[in-house]
């Protein structure tokens, strides 16, 4: 009931803004529905993703997502705004059915009560993966089609490691992504997105008369296509340029695609929108071959070796804090977030085993039975359980940790409840959930001092800006998981082929530009 009351308070809060200036200038006022649902899923990983993993936001909850619309924003001001509901999910494994058909019919629910609408903000990550579905981001927005009708514009914002399937790419009439990995500029993107539908709405020039979709055969991870270096700095410097609104160009973007997917759609993508047809396939064109040009020059975004190389550097190193990134099991890639291997390895290490051994701060682990345990011994008492691998154990089992209960938190939305287990030298996060920590307050709020320790290893892959700024060393380890960076080694069957870096010999691709159909058009 929660949310059909939410939505309800939605449409009366957008009602009455609207009408609170005037009768008159209501009327003008466009009807701007906003919806999504954001996760990255690795189909490597054993691991489930249910509906509560999405965090649901219903009706004006759904404002809170986004500081471009408090109430006193310039954008908040120009629409009524209805919203319906927009889940942003941590990085998993692979939906269940049944949490996807929740959350898209809650979804049409809402867009049948308060329409119509001259507008939609679709507001997705791109990389989900259903149990028994492909290209679940198209099918969603065609089911929204059919509720929403094709004279509504659409205005669909993504990251750059989402995929653009043709069905997304037709029934969506505006798309963009992030220009910047890490992505800094996210706000900024979905800000983008809005503006371009409003920019689009009121001047009366609707849906852009071309869309220009290219499929380049290219499929990399993250961690080697970072637009802090290059070749992906100066690729990523040419869209901005291109998209400037002039010259019959509206919007244009590159979408690197999510590696650790094992479906036809996985691979980039480059699309142009505009008003001039010349202009709009030229420069995706341009784009698609620049890309395909620089291919070979990818590479992981910092060193990287086996984690007996990444422990030996940490340990000969000067200067501290000297990160390590564990890789495999990165959480916010899709990964479980609860293989133990790289644990299991540094719990065996004699350099770790005493308490005035080299610092390490290790980030992080579930181990819901052990925190029990911990709350009950209290910060100071000594605890003793395993820990891990309740999802994916397949590279090591859960992990025996006996030790000092040196912090215990609770709150977090993610995590839930955190504990800090000293294990010799080590400061063990254990979590309820699983969480990421990519930033400094992560730690400090437990009590840790990430800038004091030695050696900090956390599940992640290329550094989060205040952890990029913290540290004064960083190699990734390629460490197993269900996000493994050797991509050579998961059990692609389904991706099409040939693909890039898989097929290295394959010949140049035909990177013509392809004109997507307007929405409502035949295919």
């Amino acid at each position: 009931m929660k949310h059909i009351f939410l939505g309800l308070l939605a449409c009366f809060s957008a009602f009455t803004h609207g009408f609170s200036q005037s009768n008159a200038t209501a009327t003008t006022l466009p009807r701007i529905a906003i919806a999504g649902l954001g996760i990255e899923s690795s189909t490597f990983s054993p691991a489930l993703t249910q509906e509560e993993a999405f965090h649901a936001r219903y009706g004006p909850e759904v404002f809170n997502a986004y500081p471009f619309m408090m109430p006193i924003s310039p954008l908040r001001k120009q629409a009524i705004w209805l919203p319906a509901i927009v889940g942003k999910s941590l990085p998993g494994g692979a939906v269940t059915r049944q949490a996807y058909e929740s959350l898209v019919n809650k979804t049409l629910d809402s867009l049948k009560k308060y329409g119509p609408y001259d507008g939609l903000y679709f507001d997705i990550h791109g990389a989900m993966s259903v149990l028994g579905l492909d290209d679940p981001e198209g099918d969603f927005l065609n089911r929204i089609r059919k509720v929403i009708g094709y004279k509504t514009l659409v205005s669909t914002s993504m990251d750059l490691h989402g995929n653009v399937s043709w069905r997304l790419a037709q029934n969506s009439d505006l798309i963009t992504c992030y220009r910047m990995a890490p992505h800094e500029d996210a706000m900024q993107t979905k800000e983008r997105a809005v503006t371009n539908l409003l920019e689009r709405i009121k001047t009366g020039k609707g849906k852009p008369a071309y869309k220009a979709w290219i499929p380049v055969p290219i499929l990399l991870p993250g961690e080697k296509t970072s637009t802090r270096i290059e070749p992906g700095k100066s690729l990523y410097h040419e869209v901005e340029p291109i998209a400037d609104h002039k010259n019959g160009i509206v919007d244009a973007a590159i979408w690197i695609g999510y590696a650790w997917a094992d479906e036809p759609r996985n691979h980039a993508v480059v699309m142009v929108t505009g008003d001039d047809k010349a202009k709009v396939t030229q420069a995706a064109e341009k784009l698609a071959l620049d890309f395909w040009n620089v291919r070979n020059q990818f590479d992981f975004v910092a060193p990287v070796g086996s984690l007996d190389k990444c422990l030996a550097d940490a340990l000969s190193s000067t200067k501290h804090p000297f990160f390590i990134s564990d890789t495999g099991d990165n959480p916010t890639a899709g990964g479980a977030g609860d293989v133990t291997w790289t644990l299991t390895q540094l719990l065996a290490r004699p350099e770790f085993q005493r308490a005035d051994g080299p610092s390490l701060i290790y980030a992080s682990i579930p181990a819901p039975e052990l925190i029990k345990k911990a709350i009950a011994a209290g910060v100071g008492g000594h605890v003793e359980g395993t820990a891990g691998a309740a999802v994916d154990a397949r590279f090591a089992p859960p992990v025996p940790l006996k030790g000092t209960v040196e912090s215990i938190v609770y709150g977090d939305k993610d995590a839930e409840v955190e504990a800090v287990i000293k294990v010799g030298s080590l400061h063990i996060i254990t979590t309820q959930k699983r969480k990421p920590y990519h930033k400094e307050i992560d730690f400090t709020r437990l009590g840790l001092a990430p800038r004091k320790a030695d050696i900090v290893v956390v599940k992640i892959g290329y550094l989060e800006p205040e952890l990029y700024a913290m540290q004064t060393g960083w190699i990734m380890a390629l460490t197993p998981g269900g996000v493994n960076q050797d991509l050579a080694r998961l059990p692609y069957k389904r991706i099409k082929r040939p693909m890039f870096p898989f097929d290295k010999d394959m010949k140049t691709p035909n990177l013509s530009a392809q004109l997507v159909p307007l929405s409502g058009e035949s295919k």
